[in-house]
């Protein structure tokens, strides 16, 4: 792994840009789950947490700045 992505789930408002910068598509919205504002937040699914490259482009892209990407 690259890197390690955390998102503030409960303050993610499920506007997905940045699964669409995401340059090996692997943020999805959590269909499983509602956070208190009412959305599907962002996330990885576990078994695509090793594909990430660590290049930060979720974080810059986020507009209400959830996203912490930490290389590795």
């Amino acid at each position: 792994m690259a890197g390690k992505v955390t998102f503030r789930q409960d303050r993610c408002k499920g506007c997905e840009l940045c699964a669409l910068v995401c340059p090996k598509h692997i943020i999805v919205l959590d269909d499983t789950a509602t956070n208190r504002k009412g959305y599907h937040p962002a996330t990885i699914r576990p078994e695509d947490l090793d594909k990430c490259i660590g290049c930060g482009s979720c974080a810059k892209m986020c507009p209400d700045s959830i996203i912490t990407v930490e290389r590795t």
